[in-house]
């Protein structure tokens, strides 16, 4: 665990439970993808720098998830570091009690406040193509499918859906980190209902990246692969099934706890604190999904909620 992993050329990544990204700049500077999931990863990526008297100009975040922004605290205080994250995920970032209060929906117990669902702040500015490393002035940067110049220069590319504002890169070595936008089949096989806050987007998302070309796709939790079309098929099958289950369970009017109840019933999944906010948050993700596209209804029965099919 944390081995440093050299992808393509100047494009490598670090293994550990969500892949961090670096990428050399230069002989001397670096940037990464991530920066882990807490303060000992953090660590274990600047032993790392330090091995290879290498110097950590910025880190430039996927999404605020505290698995992918754990290290950042303690990077940029031993490095001096600047942080980008996007959109929305830089507030998160700023200030990661927002993570579980999105998840729980209120004042969130002390159950879901530790390490694995709310990192420790860091000073995150906004990430946009004029923070990138590299000419990126170069309107070649700009488009998805476009190559990267061989100036070091990081392309966003917009990955929506997982997160709020989720974004992977692609590296002038054609190397794409394609963040959290899609899990493993051992993953799928465990934990079967993954985390998703908009499944219309992450849908999309998937659709785009099946498309995609590239030398090697690097995933935060799937095997480095240069032909991603079969797990983003994958994914999808496993958002659809979810999604039909859930207009099955709503054949008749059912409330959610009920609803989140067949599901870790029927998946074998067992409820805990920590469950219930991350699979529930999804759940009524997927029923807002359902609700938009016309296959469930609400119905307001004896002041109570409960979902039903059309």
């Amino acid at each position: 665990m944390y081995e440093l992993i050299q992808a393509v050329g100047n494009s490598y990544y670090i293994q550990s439970p969500a892949k961090i990204g670096l990428v050399k700049l230069n002989e001397k500077e670096v940037c990464l993808i991530d920066s882990g999931n807490d303060k000992n990863a953090g660590r274990k990526v600047r032993q790392i720098l330090d091995a290879n008297g290498w110097h950590l100009t910025a880190i430039y975040n996927t999404h605020s998830h505290a698995d992918h922004i754990g290290g950042n605290q303690y990077l940029q205080k031993q490095t001096g570091c600047m942080i980008y994250a996007p959109g929305i995920e830089c507030s998160f970032t700023r200030h990661p009690v927002l993570e579980p209060i999105s998840l729980y929906g209120g004042y969130p117990p002390k159950d879901l406040k530790h390490k694995f669902l709310m990192a420790q702040e860091s000073e995150a500015q906004y990430l946009t193509k004029t923070v990138l490393p590299g000419e990126i002035n170069d309107n070649r940067c700009m488009e998805e499918t476009a190559p990267v110049p061989e100036d070091k220069c990081l392309q966003i590319i917009p990955l929506h859906g997982h997160s709020f504002e989720m974004v992977g890169f692609r590296t002038s070595d054609d190397v794409v980190y394609l963040a959290d936008c899609l899990s493993s089949k051992e993953t799928l096989e465990k934990y079967q209902i993954g985390y998703i806050y908009d499944i219309a987007a992450y849908l999309d998302t998937l659709e785009r990246v099946k498309s995609m070309k590239a030398k090697l796709f690097i995933p935060s939790h799937a095997e480095p692969t240069e032909e991603i079309a079969p797990l983003a098929e994958l994914n999808i099958a496993k958002v659809r099934e979810i999604g039909e289950r859930i207009t099955a369970i709503c054949n008749t009017p059912v409330s959610f706890e009920r609803i989140l109840q067949r599901l870790f019933t029927e998946y074998d999944l067992q409820m805990n604190f920590e469950q219930y906010a991350l699979v529930g948050s999804t759940v009524r993700s997927y029923l807002a999904w359902l609700k938009d596209v016309g296959r469930i209804e609400v119905e307001f029965t004896d002041n109570m909620v409960c979902w039903k099919a059309l």
